[in-house]
């Protein structure tokens, strides 16, 4: 393998594999990626056995080869080399790395070594859409996602695609949020729906890695889910298991109607938390006839305060609701409008969180139960 690459994009290119390359003692190869130069690129792989990701990066090859080396030795001098030009050569299972003034030889392991990263047999066609429509509906849903040993099912987002819509949702079991993509966002050449949970660190990578004005392209097998761009590839198991039926938890009415500024709200929430208790709770008390939210929090080892902002109601009074304010600020934070919407059931109920109108997402949060 002999090689020029560009600095700047073999920097940018490790940094796209960095997060999965793990420090396994059992499985060396595992700290290493795998360097694949041919078709007129650079091709740099790593995996940790739930995610593959392939990153494509232009180069002016002068021999073919592969290798697999250490990434972190290799990320610590692309990062400190002055030069904009890096020259690469293998001999044997060295990996040379030189500029006009500078030269490291990187012991390497046999790329044969390295663990084969799947290929999707997407025989039923794919879905593609815009990357930044799909990083941003990712965005919503992911902070109610949660990792659970006990659960494995909702370690993850489900992808339900039924042909003109594709949801996405996510649940901890005390909050979910669920984001609807309609046909005009995206194009497909499926002729059936599915349902597929894709681990929440490959849901991260994607949010981290996907680029706006991309056009991404979405494959799925029994057991792997891929996501495409002309320069990278994203390859992840899938989690097996039933989803929750979360539809049935869905209110199908509401009793009480809240409206507010969603600035103003969020701000509140955020300052009155600063003495809340470990667990992190903060009581909505309706003012005034329903005029006026006061949001309070209490600690006896530290304090309290309130904050009160204007509302406009509908429905049924209401006199008191508890929620973790971690939890609330999650789901207001990634509301796109200028108002926010609460829909309020009671205490043992979820209330639906949303912007004023929104009709594709919506976030549901359980109430804490007051003692």
């Amino acid at each position: 393998m002999k090689l020029i690459i560009l600095r700047d994009n073999l920097k940018n290119g490790l940094a796209a594999v960095e997060r999965i390359v793990m420090d396994n003692a059992a499985l060396p190869v595992l700290r290493n990626i795998f360097i694949d130069v041919d078709n007129g690129k650079m091709k740099i792989s790593a995996t940790n056995l739930e995610i593959g990701i392939n990153k494509f990066i232009n180069c002016k090859i002068i021999e073919k080869g592969k290798i697999t080396v250490p990434l972190n030795a290799l990320r610590g001098i692309i990062s400190h080399i002055d030069s904009e030009r890096v020259n690469l050569e293998t001999i044997d299972q060295t990996l040379i790395i030189k500029t006009d003034s500078y030269q490291a030889n990187l012991q390497g392991i046999k790329a044969d070594e390295f663990p084969i990263i799947p290929q999707v047999e997407a025989k039923e066609g794919d879905i593609e859409m815009d990357g930044g429509v799909l990083k941003q509906s990712l965005s919503e849903i992911v902070s109610a996602a949660h990792i659970s040993e006990i659960r494995p099912e909702i370690s993850g987002v489900l992808f339900d695609f039924q042909i003109t819509i594709l949801k996405l949702v996510a649940t901890d079991i005390f909050r979910l949020a669920e984001k609807t993509l309609y046909d005009y966002q995206f194009k497909t050449s499926m002729d059936r729906g599915f349902k597929a949970i894709i681990p929440l660190k490959t849901i991260q990578e994607i949010i981290r890695m996907v680029k706006d004005g991309e056009n991404v392209r979405i494959k799925v097998d029994e057991n792997q889910i891929l996501f495409e761009s002309d320069n990278q590839e994203i390859i992840s198991r899938l989690i097996d298991g039933q989803y929750p039926d979360y539809e049935q938890i869905i209110p199908k009415t509401i009793e009480t109607e809240l409206i507010t500024d969603r600035d103003k709200f969020m701000n509140a929430v955020k300052l009155v938390s600063s003495v809340s208790d470990k667990v992190v709770d903060i009581k909505l008390r309706a003012k005034e006839s329903g005029k006026v939210l006061e949001i309070y929090s209490a600690n006896h080892e530290v304090g309290e305060n309130s904050y009160l902002v204007p509302i406009k109601t509908n429905g049924l009074e209401f006199k008191e609701i508890t929620f973790n304010w971690r939890y609330l600020i999650d789901s207001l934070k990634v509301l796109q409008g200028e108002e926010v919407f609460l829909g309020l059931n009671g205490d043992n109920r979820p209330t639906i969180v949303k912007a004023v109108n929104e009709k594709s997402y919506h976030y549901l949060l359980m109430p804490l139960k007051n003692e």
